[in-house]
């Protein structure tokens, strides 16, 4: 049976139960699955019949997520992952080999990055970084051995926003593979697919998740692509445990009341805070200052659970401000019930130079709150608080 909604697509897909008649998916706790017969396990081996066979290859619980999140972002089909840069990494390693380019947004993560940068050119591939202010002139980036486009939208620190439905066509008219990481956004609030995406890649440790247990990532796609990332993987081994699959398969299942919690409390934070005197500024992608708020709210549902914002005094303001917070967590996650503060320019994005972090608007007394599900009031307290106290 089919649903319209995505609420009732991230309940009710599931495999069929068990002849236990359970209720609730259970968790499939083995390396590998028996044959009925020597014929079988060869046809299994040959791909000529489907069915389950080592769980680094499949397991009825990646199984099940992948089919809820494939149904939710509108892709073919897909891969999961033991992390989201395993995801990052398999979904241009599977798909590109030695002497091939790729053309990014300059707005990536810092491990991302790290990829680009140091990893992959030691296999003879390159890469090209181009402004999202600039989009329109990527066509001047692009070499005769480009074969991807990898873009983050909304970007991480940054919230940048791409305009899915060019760079796709743009993409297509360039014979590139467009990779789109939507992790800030998750399949809820956009599906990069739906406007032409060929990859679409999740950490799905983050908002998947939502409550900071365990680590996980999705590769989702194009069949014809698909198939050789899952080819790499398979091979590769980093394999999505049985166990966060099921807790991930789940946690799906309440993605889209947490997030619309996640957005509404975010929201309410970036309008009271706009004007701080304390705040040089307040990013966030439905706050209408926001540079492509048009495009935000073309693109998305909500503006998503993730604010910037830049604090008047730098570095030395950024962290007084961090250690005076009494409830917001202070870690390096994001997507998680509980509100977390993070420093990019030290942390997650400190690898960059700092004229590659100043490029795409890390600025040291920038900090990046992903708001969680506690009472806006209370969060809006501690921030406010913190920022008193940090003078």
């Amino acid at each position: 049976m089919s649903y319209k909604n995505f609420e009732t697509q991230a309940i009710r897909i599931a495999d069929s139960a068990s002849d236990q008649r359970e209720h609730s998916a259970p968790i499939y706790l083995s390396s590998s699955f028996v044959f009925d017969s020597a014929e079988q396990a060869r046809q299994m081996f040959a791909d000529e019949i489907p069915g389950n066979i080592y769980s680094r290859y499949a397991n009825p619980n990646t199984s099940d997520l992948i089919s809820k999140v494939c149904a939710a972002e509108g892709t073919e089909t897909g891969v999961s992952t033991a992390s989201g840069m395993a995801a990052m990494f398999g979904s241009m390693a599977a798909l590109l080999s030695q002497g091939d380019h790729i053309l990014a947004s300059r707005s990536l993560f810092g491990s991302t990055h790290q990829l680009l940068t140091r990893v992959f050119p030691k296999w003879g591939i390159d890469h090209t970084y181009g402004d999202i202010v600039d989009i329109a002139n990527w066509d001047k980036l692009v070499r005769p051995n480009t074969k991807m486009i990898f873009i983050e939208t909304p970007s991480n620190p940054g919230l940048e926003i791409i305009d899915l439905g060019y760079i796709a066509d743009f993409a297509n008219a360039h014979n590139l593979i467009l990779v789109v990481d939507n992790c800030f956004a998750t399949p809820y609030l956009q599906q990069p697919a739906k406007w032409g995406a060929h990859i679409v890649t999740h950490s799905a440790t983050k908002y998947i998740d939502g409550q900071g247990r365990v680590l996980g990532g999705l590769i989702l796609g194009k069949k014809e692509l698909i198939d050789d990332v899952q080819f790499f993987m398979r091979h590769t081994g980093p394999s999505l445990s049985p166990f966060n699959a099921w807790v991930l398969a789940k946690s799906m299942e309440t993605l889209a009341v947490r997030m619309d919690r996640h957005c509404e409390n975010a929201l309410k934070i970036a309008e009271y805070f706009q004007h701080s005197q304390d705040i040089e500024t307040v990013k966030y992608p439905f706050l209408p200052s926001h540079p492509q708020y048009d495009l935000a709210k073309k693109q998305m549902r909500h503006g998503g659970g993730i604010i910037t914002l830049t604090l008047k005094g730098g570095l030395n303001r950024a962290q007084k401000f961090i250690d005076q917070l009494q409830m917001i967590t202070v870690t390096a996650n994001l997507g998680d019930s509980r509100s977390i503060i993070t420093h990019p320019a030290s942390t997650t994005h400190s690898k960059l130079t700092e004229e590659e972090r100043e490029r795409v608007g890390i600025h040291n007394g920038l900090v990046r709150l992903s708001v969680g599900l506690e009472h806006v009031d209370d969060i809006i307290g501690d921030i406010e608080k913190a920022l008193v106290l940090s003078r």
